[in-house]
């Protein structure tokens, strides 16, 4: 992913989901199972193979290691995304961060830096975490 200029539309969306993943310190094992999920059942990744999920996944947290990584990430992202598809990063975003079930100010924060980068419009994130959070309600 880091050897060329950009990433394809899969990659980035993995590469948002692993942003609010790793903010705060490392990306815990339940949320790499709701990235694998993902992966495996949303018609977005429908050619994205699960064994390229780890070289993305790999990919995007070297790249967030770099000088201004975020940026870098945040822009090739952008770049990689039509205006649907960044809806659709957030949403993921959104999925990644209920998989903690508890959602600390880092992640918040991040959340709305990867809103902000996307250009997203405020309502329509907030429609988007609505309907995540109801989606992960507990009887």
């Amino acid at each position: 992913m880091l050897a060329r200029s950009g990433l394809d539309a899969e990659e980035a969306l993995v590469c948002t989901m692993v942003l609010v993943a790793a903010v705060d310190g490392g990306i815990t094992d339940r949320e790499i199972g709701v990235m694998a999920g993902q992966v495996q059942t949303l018609p977005a990744f429908r050619d994205f193979s699960s064994a390229r999920l780890a070289d993305a996944t790999d990919a995007a947290v070297n790249l967030l290691r770099e000088d201004d990584g975020l940026r870098h990430a945040a822009r090739l992202i952008r770049e990689a995304l039509e205006p649907r598809l960044r809806e659709t990063a957030y949403a993921l975003a959104c999925e990644v961060v209920a998989a903690d079930e508890v959602a600390g100010q880092q992640t918040l924060r991040m959340l709305e830096f990867v809103m902000t980068e996307l250009h997203l419009d405020p309502l329509v994130a907030a429609a988007i975490e609505r309907g995540v959070r109801a989606r992960h309600q507990r009887v």
